[in-house]
């Protein structure tokens, strides 16, 4: 209780959350993607459900992997060493194929990514010729416990990711398990508006899709030891989300004027 009382009183303690917290909220948004875009492959009422699901299973991983600090640090040691390696003009490592159990999860993570993220697209530009199952409305059935699969296996390498950010920004337990707990309540309050928007909005859809087929290479690359900052990630996926927004508004526009048009005339 004492600690807990000098955490709150503790400014540098505040200031680590709110940090921690962006951070959850930011890498938060990979795992919200893919929940959204595979919950809204099953049926209208079981869409919720799944995303509830989801989510809930994301924030048990967290802090089932919170309570086993010590043995997630371990993830990061090496366990075997292919020998190669590139190295740039300053000296620093570009490319290293010494692998810990983290970088195996986050390559085998991006590969299901990418593989995920290739398949919805290819459905989605020739749907006749995808060979998947069909509902009745055109788009891919898939079953609710496949989808739950699905997303159980991406939140845990979303989760180790997290976590292991999350290890690297303060040494303090229960910040941790506050700033997981309250991202996890955002991608909570966030998941209807955001599946719901992509649903209604087609082209969103490819633009989603887009984004998990370069988090998949990234997450692929950051096993290989390239580490390519997160900021950039985000920043094109913002600037994309940004023009999509202005194209959205555009056709908007667009329909009203030819409703319009349309209601003159017929006047």
């Amino acid at each position: 209780m004492d600690a807990l009382l000098a955490l709150l009183a503790s400014p540098a303690a505040w200031a680590a959350l709110v940090t921690l917290i962006v951070m959850e909220v930011v890498l938060g948004i990979d795992n919200l993607i893919f929940i959204s875009i595979l919950s809204n492959k099953l049926p209208e009422g079981q869409r919720q459900k799944a995303r509830r699901v989801g989510i809930l299973l994301a924030l048990g991983l967290r802090l089932a992997l919170l309570s086993t600090i010590a043995w997630l640090t371990q993830l990061t040691a090496p366990v075997f060493d292919l020998g190669l390696s590139a190295v740039d003009e300053t000296g620093h490592t570009t490319f290293d194929t010494a692998f810990s159990l983290r970088d195996l999860i986050l390559i085998a993570g991006g590969l299901f990514l990418v593989w995920k993220a290739t398949t919805e697209i290819h459905h989605n530009v020739d749907a006749d010729e995808s060979g998947e199952a069909l509902d009745k409305k055109g788009h891919v059935a898939i079953s609710f416990g496949s989808a739950i699969v699905q997303i159980l296996l991406l939140d845990m390498v979303f989760s180790i990711d997290s976590i292991l950010t999350a290890v690297g920004m303060t040494d303090e337990l229960p910040i941790m398990v506050v700033a997981v707990i309250f991202a996890v309540g955002v991608m909570l309050f966030a998941a209807d508006p955001l599946a719901n928007f992509i649903h209604s909005n087609p082209t969103v859809v490819m633009l989603a899709l887009g984004f998990l087929l370069m988090i998949g290479v990234v997450l692929i690359a950051d096993g290989f030891g390239v580490h390519v900052p997160k900021g950039y990630i985000y920043t094109a996926m913002a600037f994309s989300a940004g023009v999509e927004i202005l194209n959205i508004l555009a056709r908007q526009s667009r329909a009203r004027k030819r409703q319009g048009e349309g209601d003159s005339a017929a006047h």
